[in-house]
């Protein structure tokens, strides 16, 4: 335990503090520009709200996750050189930041208090998380004790992001004398997350008596959403303060410093519905991927059909209609309907919309394939020749303009192998990627309730890929609402197959999505990345060998 500044704390003396929760978005990687946007919003929480300490993200000058790039030579000096632009700026406040730090040879997940140009308080991260997402242990060292900072003659406890979530760095800054804790995050988005985080820091605040500060980081990198979410929590475990998810801000808050710093609380925002929060991560991912890797547009396939509708949707709804292009390729299974309804929502969203035939490239293709095909019979491989012509064409298109395929796969497609690898699979980001089939419906229905987009028969007709006469999805599936659960115990859960069906469902539904699951592995792993909302998403979350001789079964 160590204790850094000089000015006492008197629990007789009433004192205001007011702290600024910076939920900002970093680009990881961009040192420079991190490091700019944390001295212009300093200076602005002080000019403005006039802030005694600003608070920021964990890691928030490299960006998170940096990943790999903590492990190039030039680490070290980068961060140096934003720490001592930081302590060259004029401020006014106090701010919290979060670094990587290498201290003794060993490398830090930091944050660290900078005020009147020096550095006086740093803190070293206890619990880097190594699951699900995480893999921090790669590259950090653990932190060891607690560390509490006088701010304005307040002693503050600092944590890092998983500190909150253990047993340890709470009650260790309490006990050393901590009347407030801030916790600096990038805590990832997914479904309920929210509550959650709730439900830990009612719980921490209370039992240690102390309020807590949590400033998490907004934004997208590659397949993580983060939600922002920043709250304050009193002392006795009430919520005073509730910054909007997915949203970008300087969000402050009053402390009244007596026996404890109660925070001065504030009216909380309206709560989400699921629907509506997982429709804003998923605008959130598409956004920030698409601007932050530079990409003028994006381009996607609209059939007709519910997943292609609501991936134009937040497309539009991330980028706006003039930097999305919906283009309908039909064939002679396509159906007039599905030629309406892609026309219509394309006119309603107000997109660039176009329609190429792919029938004579079809026809072409097997023109030439007729020698080796001689003697066969039609089955999936002429299903699967259709969408990987519609792969060709889109990804012309995207080396033409420059624009970004969007893929519109679900998560209950993905996960059987209900895709053309190289077809419908081929493209830069999948919206639509951790969202299984049933919630895609629910997203619908929920986006034509802010404004009628979707034409309604695309949400109530039955699920069709169009790739032969008269199909269905449900011809070769379980119905989506037993699909979705089947999958969400087996690929979430991790339950055996025989656990499902001890759940009630029909074996012979359990051992063939089963086997489809882990067939498909391989498919997964040449698919585009997309944006994660559930706990265990296809991607960093869920790591299966290809080749494997494990059977399905207990």
């Amino acid at each position: 335990m160590s204790v850094s500044g000089n000015t006492p704390f008197s629990p007789s003396s009433p004192r205001n503090l007011r702290v600024v929760m910076a939920q900002l978005d970093f680009l990881v990687g961009d040192i420079p520009g991190n490091t700019s946007r944390i001295i212009e919003a300093a200076k602005r929480a002080y000019a403005e709200q006039e802030a005694d300490i600003v608070v920021f993200p964990e890691l928030c000058i490299t960006g998170y996750p940096p990943e790999d790039l903590l492990l190039r030579p030039s680490m070290d000096l980068r961060v140096n050189e934003a720490l001592e632009r930081l302590q060259g700026a004029d401020l006014g406040a106090a701010i919290v930041v979060g670094l990587p730090f290498r201290k003794d040879g060993r490398l830090f997940n930091a944050a660290v208090v900078i005020e009147g140009g020096e550095i006086t308080g740093r803190y070293f991260k206890r619990f880097p998380p190594n699951y699900q997402v995480f893999d921090e242990k790669r590259y950090f060292a653990e932190g060891n004790g607690a560390v509490v900072v006088n701010i304005c003659g307040v002693p503050i406890g600092l944590t890092v992001c998983e500190d909150i979530w253990a047993d340890g760095p709470v009650e260790d800054s309490a006990a050393a004398g901590a009347r407030l804790i801030i916790n600096l995050n990038a805590s990832p988005y997914d479904i309920d997350k929210q509550a959650r985080r709730k439900a830990l820091l009612e719980r921490k605040s209370r039992e240690n008596q102390v309020s807590i500060v949590y400033a998490n980081l907004v934004g997208a990198q590659d397949e993580l959403v983060f939600d922002g979410g920043s709250m304050v929590y009193d002392h006795s475990g009430s919520l005073a303060v509730e910054a909007p998810q997915f949203t970008e801000g300087l969000f402050s808050v009053d402390f009244l410093c007596e026996h404890h710093c109660q925070p001065v609380s504030q009216p909380l925002p309206i709560e989400p519905t699921l629907e509506e929060n997982v429709y804003s991560a998923l605008v959130a991912g598409v956004r920030d991927y698409v601007n932050k890797n530079g990409f003028k547009s994006v381009v996607l396939g609209l059939s007709g059909g519910i997943d292609s509708a609501v991936a134009l949707a937040v497309a539009v709804d991330a980028l706006g209609p003039k930097r999305v292009r919906a283009v309908m390729m039909p064939f002679r299974y396509t159906s007039d309907i599905s030629l309406e309804d892609a026309e219509a929502q394309a006119v309603a969203m107000g997109v660039q919309y176009d329609v190429y035939s792919i029938e004579p490239m079809y026809e072409s293709f097997m023109t030439a394939l007729a020698e080796p095909f001689e003697g066969t019979a039609v089955d999936t491989t002429e299903q699967n020749l259709q969408a990987r012509i519609r792969g060709v064409m889109l990804m012309s298109l995207s080396n033409k303009f420059g624009s970004l395929v969007l893929t519109t796969g679900n998560k209950s497609e993905l996960a059987v192998g209900y895709s053309t690898l190289y077809g419908d699979m081929a493209g830069g980001f999948d919206v639509l990627k951790d969202v299984p089939k049933t919630l895609v419906f629910r997203l619908a229905w929920y986006r034509n309730s802010v404004s009628p987009v979707i034409p309604e028969r695309v949400i109530t007709r039955p699920p069709s890929a169009e790739l032969a006469p008269d199909q269905k999805d449900e011809d070769n599936l379980p119905g989506y609402d037993v699909l979705d659960k089947i999958l969400n115990l087996y690929v979430e859960r991790d339950f055996s197959a025989d656990a499902i069906i001890a759940e009630g469902f029909d074996p012979a539904d359990v051992t063939r999505v089963v086997r489809l699951v882990d067939l498909n592995e391989y498919k997964r792993r040449q698919a585009p990345i997309g944006i994660r909302i559930t706990e265990r998403g296809f991607g960093k979350d869920r790591r299966y060998p290809i080749t494997s001789g494990w059977k399905s079964g207990n």
